[in-house]
């Protein structure tokens, strides 16, 4: 094998992981769950729209995300570097520097919402930079580094793509499509925190005021099974709106009572081993509670 053939398969090589790199910039995961939201959002609201146009803006809010999440990472790279969850992500491993992760988080910006705007209206557009802005300067720049609240109120943006998906389709907001925005709204602390108390040595480290930290583990496991608590009226008022029927209302109690045991389980817990271990299991069901109550939109709508 000539050394002109070695080269380009160096380079090759390096190209692709630079494109990984990039790829790994957007946070992939997050980005699925926007892209599903929204598209729940979309087509809940019963409006007629042409399914390639649909998809294209759907797209566009998924790289809108993925310019918050590149943001996100290109401001906390110091914090990232200090965490056992976040040590491996580009920027830390030196894999992307932090100026490129910026120019590429402000290009992908300009390209999602100015292209969101020609494919459908100023409203979704206008969402879609508010929830990237709110993300950047509320979130990640303002309240992560000042107050355990930072998940509830920071809470705004990753609660905004099923608003953003309806807007594409209607050009407006509705009660229905902030129905849907309450439940990821509410959804998100007990998420997170539960999250936290696991990880609580990882943000310890970095110093980011998570509640486990400033306010305690028995604390953090009460709001934890409050914030469960009120995930039951913000479920049944979607039904209560007539926005959606028993289809959706049913199950979806059935996935709400058991998260509220789970949570309560962890609760009445003290010895660190059954916390951590119970936090994980509240961790790991949050993520398909979520996924399945907007599943059963899906089928409700449908039906």
């Amino acid at each position: 094998m000539s050394n002109n053939t070695i080269k380009k398969k160096i380079t090759l090589l390096d190209s692709n992981d630079y494109i990984k790199s990039l790829l790994l910039l957007m946070k992939p995961r997050v980005m699925s769950l926007v892209i599903f939201t929204c598209a729940v959002g979309l087509l809940t609201s019963n409006v007629n729209i042409n399914i390639v146009n649909g998809m294209i803006c759907i797209i566009f809010v998924a790289l809108g995300s993925g310019a918050a999440g590149c943001l996100n990472m290109w401001y906390e790279s110091d914090l990232d570097a200090l965490m056992t969850r976040t040590c491996l992500r580009p920027i830390p491993t030196g894999k992307i520097n932090k100026n490129q992760a910026l120019v590429f988080g402000i290009l992908l910006t300009v390209i999602s919402v100015s292209s969101l705007y020609y494919f459908s209206n100023f409203l979704s557009a206008f969402l879609l930079f508010f929830t990237i802005a709110f993300y950047l300067f509320v979130y990640t720049i303002w309240l992560k580094r000042k107050t355990p609240q930072n998940i509830v109120i920071g809470g705004v943006a990753g609660a905004l793509p099923p608003v953003i998906g309806w807007s594409i389709a209607t050009n407006s907001i509705s009660i229905a499509s902030f129905s849907l925005f309450l439940i990821i709204f509410f959804w998100t602390p007990s998420h997170f925190w539960a999250l936290s108390l696991y990880k609580a040595d990882d943000y310890r480290k970095a110093r980011i005021p998570m509640m486990p930290l400033t306010d305690g583990v028995e604390k953090t496991k009460i709001y934890i099974f409050i914030y469960s608590l009120l995930m039951l009226p913000v479920i049944i008022l979607p039904y209560a709106i007539n926005f959606s029927g028993f289809v959706y209302l049913i199950p979806a109690m059935v996935l709400t009572i058991y998260y509220n045991f789970i949570c309560y389980d962890l609760y009445k817990h003290k010895k660190n081993k059954f916390v951590l271990k119970k936090a994980k299991k509240v961790f790991g069901y949050s993520i398909l509670y979520l996924f399945l109550i907007f599943v059963l939109f899906l089928a409700d709508n449908l039906i």
